[in-house]
């Protein structure tokens, strides 16, 4: 007689007898066995209808702000936003285009492989970049206020050589972040609605390209703000549900024991969890293989990994420097603190539930399906069926649409400013340069489905990419940070490092490679000794190179030229002048400085180090991480929300004062009536006589003329 499976207490539903007679007790092969959760009409309804909506309603508020705020769609407009933007929306910018598929997806991922390690070093490892780049975005105010990209600045500073150079491990890093937006984006939609997946490739960015064509940057970050506010609501149903509403898990108690139970070597496996296994069984290099602890090898090394890698996709990334070119000098530093603190919260936040939740529904999750990143959208569907499918899928179609619009702005400034004002025509005004800029805008969104139709033939995922791109881009991270921190630093050296550490970094990652696993491929080189080795070789070589060269022949820059980037199109500001002054800046700088790295002490160093005394969890200890991770992801969703709206009240009541009252028409007519009252009292009291003896003449012939036509 067949044995019957063990009666699993939050699992048995993903257990079964086999069918050839043995009476063995199977696992089931995969959670979403090749089958949609949803029907395609769900997931075109998606992606259509979200990109229209979006499209319309943000070239709508960009059209509200042109007609009753008055601002002039000039190219500078288009593509710096007025230079005006306040903390609140500059902060909610950097978080919406931080929080790319890789941030809701890979998140997860990594907490089902490592445990509680892996939303931490996720998060503290791709925070400190954002949390330091604002000392680069207030050196920007200083040395460059005029710019329009980092290429810009390179250009002025080092020479055409570096231009080109940096131009292109510009161009790199925006074909990366866009491969790993798409990758993720349409790996889900297809994994939840079936819609074909090289079709999903194509209409996702089809209402980014629409709505950024017509507002450029300013609609950017009118819809980054409303994708993040989704994001969020989204980010705090999924955190309570899993630690307190959920009837399968509901409180950090429950979680708790599910996850001890899970790592048990007595539960019944298809194999032993390794870096590239099922959820089932100890953990390879936790302490005593469990999922509840920081002492896990596995965890440290993504953590470095994730930390340099990080530096390359925010500090070579164009959009993160227009950005700060975007803000006002008092909010740039302020917007950058706060976007890295917010950001924080959702990966952390959020892989802490939805990661975790997997492992404790003991989820019969696949390594391939964990590396195209669907965990999250598997713990969604065990808790909420296709509610929690519907709900994770408008998550990542906000998350892909609002990292994908700056990725189009960032491109656009590089080809317009960097490429044809330089190279094609020095001359062209504002006309011109809003049309270059609009045309590769659309060709780029374009290439953007094209190339992730490339990249899923070729079986790239999203994991993948998102280890391999501090190998490619990260040499070029101290070079950028010198070019504005050090006077000293020179052209040849950031060249060279820039190159050349690059090309070691290729070199080490495919030597480890081979020497590892003896063969070259996409499963091989996605591991992570060879990813550590290459990573680190790229940035460290880079700034070594540039470093020993400066020292050697120093090019002792003033950052003369830098100041002289000129704008192509004068706009009236109400930002105060004392706003520029030096003194202002500098205090500005010694604030962030202080702020930033004191935070990145904290989150890499200090918090990891006091969590090594526990050694693995204890219930209480366990409890108190996902309370952090709770109220971390509630305070920083309602200060996300509600600072942009607040900063922002005088613009938002004088748009609806126009359009409820006329109030614009109003001023319009007192402006009229000043100017003709200014008019006439400068006119003498015998000219004015004289104009209205005339005027009654006039009248008075013209009424002789009507009465003389009425028939009789």
């Amino acid at each position: 007689m067949a044995s019957q499976c063990p009666p699993f207490e939050f699992s048995g539903k993903y257990y079964h007898v086999s069918g050839d007679g043995s009476g063995n007790c199977v696992r089931q092969n995969s959670f979403f066995e090749g089958k949609a959760v949803l029907n395609q009409g769900v997931g075109y309804s998606v992606i259509l209808g979200f990109g229209a909506f979006f499209a319309a309603f943000t070239s709508f508020l960009v059209w509200l702000e042109k007609r009753y705020v008055g601002s002039r769609h000039t190219s500078e407009w288009f593509n710096t936003a007025g230079r005006n933007v306040k903390t609140g929306l500059i902060a909610s910018v950097i978080v919406s285009q931080w929080t790319c598929a890789a941030t809701i997806l890979q998140s997860s991922n990594v907490a089902w492989e490592y445990g509680v390690s892996g939303p931490f070093w996720y998060a503290s490892g791709a925070t400190i970049q954002v949390l330091l780049f604002g000392i680069m975005a207030i050196e920007l105010k200083r040395k460059a206020p005029h710019a329009h990209t980092v290429c810009e600045i390179v250009k002025a500073r080092w020479g055409t050589t570096a231009h080109i150079v940096f131009l292109a491990f510009c161009f790199l890093t925006n074909i990366i972040v866009t491969a790993m937006l798409l990758l993720g984006g349409s790996a889900v939609v297809n994994a939840l609605t079936g819609v074909n997946i090289y079709a999903a490739s194509f209409l996702i960015p089809l209402g980014v390209i629409v709505y950024t064509l017509a507002g450029g940057l300013k609609a950017t970050f009118l819809a980054s703000y409303i994708h993040s506010v989704i994001v969020h609501v989204v980010l705090v149903i999924f955190v309570y549900l899993v630690y307190t509403a959920s009837s399968e898990l509901g409180s950090p108690s429950t979680v708790y024991n599910r996850l001890l139970e899970v790592a048990g070597k007595s539960r019944i496996c298809q194999e032993p969890i390794s870096h590239h296994g099922q959820s089932c069984g100890p953990v390879s290099g936790n302490h005593k293989g469990s999922y509840l602890t920081m002492l896990s090898s596995g965890g440290l090394v993504f953590g470095i990994i994730s930390i340099v890698g990080n530096f390359g996709i925010v500090f070579v990334d164009n959009g993160y420097w227009v950005s700060a070119i975007a803000a006002r000098p008092s909010s740039t530093h302020k917007g950058y603190l706060l976007g890295g603190l917010v950001w924080f919260a959702v990966p952390f936040s959020l892989a802490t539930s939805l990661g975790l939740g997997a492992l404790a529904l003991d989820l019969p999750i696949t390594e391939s399906e964990a590396s195209h990143g669907l965990v999250p959208s598997a713990t969604a569907i065990a808790l909420m069926g296709k509610g929690g499918s519907i709900l994770l899928l408008t998550m990542l179609f906000m998350a892909v649409t609002s990292a994908g619009s700056s990725e189009l702005i960032a491109v656009s400034s590089l080809c317009t400013y960097d490429i044809y004002r330089t190279y094609i025509n020095p001359d062209a005004r504002g006309n011109k340069i809003l049309m270059v800029s609009r045309g590769v805008i659309f060709a780029f969104g374009s290439f953007m489905g094209l190339l992730a139709v490339i990249l899923n033939k070729a079986g790239v995922s999203l994991g993948w990419m998102y280890l391999a791109m501090g190998v490619l881009i990260g040499s070029a991270v101290l070079p950028i940070a010198f070019m504005l921190l050090w006077r000293k630093a020179n052209a040849i050296g950031a060249i060279l490092g820039t190159t050349i550490g690059c090309v070691l970094g290729i070199i080490t990652w495919l030597s480890v490679t081979s020497i590892e696993y003896g063969r070259v491929n996409l499963d091989t080189t996605g591991r992570n000794a060879p990813m550590l080795a290459g990573n680190v070789v790229s940035i460290l070589t880079g700034g070594a190179i540039h470093a020993v060269c400066s020292f050697l022949w120093p090019q002792n820059y003033d950052w003369e030229t830098t100041r002289q980037i000129t704008v192509v199109e004068k706009e009236k500001s109400d930002i105060p002048p004392e706003e520029f002054k030096e003194n202002k800046l500098m205090r500005a700088k010694a604030w962030i400085v202080k702020w930033s790295v004191g935070f990145t002490i904290v989150i890499v160093i200090l918090w990891p180090v006091f969590t090594l005394p526990a050694g693995e969890f204890s219930s209480g200890y366990f409890t108190f991480w996902a309370v952090i991770a709770v109220a971390w992801g509630t305070i920083c969703s309602a200060l996300i929300i509600a600072l942009p709206l607040i900063e922002s009240w005088e613009t938002i009541k004088s748009v609806l004062l126009g359009m409820f009252t006329n109030d614009k028409l109003m001023e319009k007519v007192e402006e009229m009536n000043f100017k003709l009252h200014s008019i006439m009292s400068a006119i003498p009291e015998a000219e004015k006589f004289y104009l209205l003896e005339r005027e009654k003449a006039k009248k008075k012939e013209v009424f002789e003329q009507e009465v003389v036509s009425i028939p009789a």
